[in-house]
């Protein structure tokens, strides 16, 4: 009897190779430098790009750590592939606000794929590297050189990194002022304790994302293996009390901008003072597995795997506004 052969890992590999195919566009101007680094952690060298501003000022300059999705990677996340990403937009930002920008490398995981130890206790295939310890180290880095102000630390991360951004929140030391989660939730099966303190939140989720429900539940695209996660809303309401905010926010619908996007984008606010700490939810009614983005467009056929994208906002501005007041408390 002829041997029956598994095809699940040609199948993820073409899968993979469409998915690119489907996302490559035009690579986005570079407005900021990007240069390579590593550093020395106890798992070994572990790499990073770092964009500074193409005319630097002088002194401490606000961080902001960006994070990559399951299977990417840094340079992708900053559009350096050839294909569109919204978190590309930090390059521009970086050298309009003179911010650094230090975009990790996951490490490969049991699937082969880079990612993120976050807190799913129950994502088998995650790493099991010590990234909040990665980030502090370049975070240290950077601050000691006196190329960083240590009390604007901010981080955004997509998807798995999304959830390491939750990590970080819960974890590093000195703690960042802000983060950023797009297309990710908080673990059901945490690894992760309480918050420790004050930490403003920004999340940014699809009601319709096939990989990581809305509502809380399995995460994956066809197999709902990597993990199970909150329902979106109960990790605003986890970092609404731990900033001390009243239950009360305020919303507000964003003005739809292009023709054929079926998306709508709600924002809720908690907490009125810029400087922190907040809590902001950008809900996209009907949107997918996708960073909102008005200049960084996927092809559609991608959007038919993961998705709707919505284009009533760029996820990166909106980080960066969210960001730009908040400095770290003790």
């Amino acid at each position: 009897m002829a041997t029956q052969r598994n095809t699940a890992p040609l199948f993820r590999t073409l899968l993979l190779a469409f998915l690119a195919a489907c996302a490559a566009l035009a690579a986005p101007a570079q407005a900021a430098d990007v240069e390579p680094a590593s550093i020395a952690t106890a798992d070994g060298p572990r790499n990073y790009l770092l964009a500074r501003p193409a005319t630097p000022g002088s002194g401490p300059r606000p961080l902001v750590i960006v994070l990559h999705g399951h299977g990417g990677s840094a340079a992708l996340a900053l559009g350096q592939g050839g294909r569109a990403s919204p978190l590309a937009r930090w390059l521009a930002i970086a050298d309009r606000e003179q911010v650094l920008v230090a975009a990790l490398d996951g490490a490969l995981g049991g699937d082969g794929r880079r990612g993120w130890n976050d807190c799913r206790r129950d994502a088998a295939d995650n790493p099991a590297t010590d990234d909040v310890a990665f980030a502090g180290a370049v975070v240290r880095r950077l601050v000691d050189a006196g190329a960083v102000d240590p009390t604007r630390v901010y981080v955004m991360g997509m998807s798995n990194g999304g959830m390491m951004a939750f990590r970080l929140a819960l974890e590093l030391e000195p703690a960042p002022a802000a983060f950023a989660a797009a297309s990710a939730a908080m673990a059901a099966d945490s690894a992760c304790g309480a918050a420790r303190r004050p930490v403003s939140a920004l999340l940014i989720n699809g009601t319709a994302d096939p990989l990581v429900p809305y509502f809380g539940g399995g995460v994956g695209l066809f197999r709902k293996d990597r993990g199970t996660t909150l329902a979106v809303e109960a990790a605003a309401a986890f970092w609404r009390r731990a900033d001390g905010l009243a239950e009360a926010g305020a919303a507000r619908r964003l003005p739809h901008r292009a023709a054929g996007d079926p998306t709508s984008a709600t924002v809720t606010l908690w907490g009125r003072d810029s400087r922190g700490p907040q809590v902001e939810l950008v809900r996209i009614d009907g949107g997918g597995h996708i960073e909102p983005s008005i200049a960084e467009r996927y092809r559609r056929a991608y959007e038919r795997l993961v998705g709707w994208q919505n284009h009533d906002l760029e996820a990166a501005e909106e980080a960066w506004q969210f960001f730009r007041d908040k400095r770290a408390r003790p």
